[in-house]
Order: C-alpha cells, then sequence, then structure tokens
C-alpha cells in the first residue's frame, strides 16, 4: 500500500458517494518524482499518467470484513497484499489504495498479453468465503462502484474480469457463484448474446480464448477459468458446441466496429 488513510468510502446504489476508511501502519509515503541528477530537468507535455485499463474482481475467501481488511492492510503470512477497493456483505464500499497507485492483487498473471497487471489495473475485493452466494447489496454496491470507476478512469466497461481469468490454474476467485450475468445486464463486462449462434465449422475456440484475453499456455487451465466465468462449473473438460457458440459470441463482439463518437 502506499499512503494512509482517513475516511471510509460508501457508495449508495442512487448515489456514488465515496468515502475512505482510516488503516493505520498499512501504506508507505508515496515515491517522488523520479529525475536524473546527471540531466536538466527541462518538462515536455506530450505525455500521459500510467493508467488502469483494466478491473480485477476478487473474492477475499475469508468472509469476514474485518479480517478481510487487516489482511489487505498489514504485513502476514502470505506476504503483504492489498487491493484498492473492498466491498462488504452489507453494500459497504472501502477504499485502501488510491486509484492512480499500484495495489499488490494480481500476483503473477496475463491478460490480453499484459502481464504486469498490477501496474494496469484495479483491484476489487468482494467479502466472501468462496463457497456462499454474493449478496444483493453486496452486487448492487459494485455495480454502482464500477459505473463510477469506467467513467472516471475511462476503463472499458467491457474490460472487467476476474482473478481465475487472468491467473488460470493459481487462482479460482471470484467463485462459479458469483454473478457475471447481473453483471452484464448493467453494462459491464464482456458476456455472450442471450441466443446463441452455433459457431461455423473450423471454428478454433482456442483462438477464440485467447482473442478474449486469456493465456492459453496451459490449455486445460485457461479452460477451467472460462468455464468458470462463462457457465458457471468447475472443471476443465474438453471445450464443447455450448462453449464454441459462447465464444462465438464474444468474438463477434470483440470484431464488431466501434461506433464513433
Amino acid at each position: 500500500m502506499t499512503r494512509p488513510l482517513a475516511v471510509v468510502r460508501r457508495l449508495g446504489v442512487a448515489a456514488a458517494v465515496v468515502a475512505l476508511s482510516a488503516l493505520a501502519g498499512c501504506a508507505t509515503p508515496r515515491v517522488p518524482p523520479q529525475r536524473s541528477p546527471l540531466a536538466h530537468w527541462t518538462p515536455s507535455p506530450n505525455y500521459n499518467a500510467r493508467k488502469a485499463q483494466i478491473i480485477v474482481l476478487h473474492h477475499t475467501s475469508i468472509g469476514d470484513a474485518k479480517e478481510s481488511l487487516r489482511v489487505l492492510s498489514t504485513h502476514n503470512s502470505e506476504g503483504q497484499v492489498s487491493a484498492h477497493y473492498l466491498v462488504e456483505a452489507d453494500g459497504r464500499i472501502d477504499q485502501l489504495v488510491d486509484d492512480g497507485d499500484r495495489a499488490w492483487h494480481a500476483g503473477a498473471s496475463s491478460w490480453g498479453g499484459m502481464t504486469d497487471l498490477n501496474s494496469s489495473s484495479i483491484g476489487i475485493e468482494i467479502d466472501n468465503d468462496g463457497e456462499s452466494p454474493f449478496s444483493q447489496p453486496q452486487i448492487q454496491s459494485l455495480v454502482t462502484l464500477l459505473a463510477d470507476l469506467t467513467s472516471r478512469l475511462g476503463i472499458p466497461r467491457e474490460a472487467v474480469v476476474g482473478h481465475g481469468d487472468i491467473a488460470p490454474g493459481r487462482k479460482n476467485d471470484p467463485s462459479a457463484l458469483f454473478p457475471w450475468a447481473t453483471l452484464a445486464s448493467h453494462g459491464f463486462g464482456l458476456w455472450p448474446d442471450a441466443v446463441l449462434i452455433p459457431a461455423p465449422p473450423g471454428f478454433d475456440s482456442l483462438a477464440a480464448m485467447r482473442l478474449v484475453g486469456y493465456d492459453v499456455s496451459d490449455p486445460r487451465a485457461a479452460i477451467a477459468a472460462f468455464h468458470r466465468h462463462y457457465r458457471a462449473m468447475e472443471n476443465d473438460a474438453p471445450l464443447d458446441t455450448t462453449d464454441a457458440a459462447i465464444l462465438y459470441s464474444l468474438q463477434r463482439k470483440l470484431m464488431a466496429p466501434r461506433a464513433t463518437p
């Protein structure tokens, strides 16, 4: 973590009102500008700040918000971990790391060719033990938070993925119980059409998975992650015709021309 927090953020469904919670001893000072002492500082206006490109969703596996906040803001047996936000079961949202700073939530991961995902993502932890349904207030607050982040930070609304998607075989969160279809009904995440069209003969499902963003170097792990996200099941069985139809739909969405503003 990079900064102490003074207030706790709460986002309501009707209005996005954000407050930050006080977390003692969990952050390090912001790094000063990195400029060489050997060079004359002659600033150019032709640059932009590094920015998040995707949002990664997690479940805490703990199922206790107070303990999750402690783990996310202290040293612990598995090393230092953090996330930008924690969404509690009652819908409360805690912000732990500034949106412009690099939280430590993704670990070894890959998505769409990006590998340093801690530097290019916003991490959202959801208070859930990985075996229970996610609460309605929690999902409502998550939808409101996603609306704020995508609008304010310019992150594409479809660029919302799970930790298991970016780290197949290593992580499995959020669980198969996570309601991706509900998020999609609010316009977040890449989701197939309600009515699927069979994939054409010769359709390459693994290539389509790679286009979606999955690292398919370990096909079975990637398939298990895909099944968890898009079919709400935990298995690495070979891709079938339903999988192909889902991927065909996702591929068409990704390759469709974008409307110009």
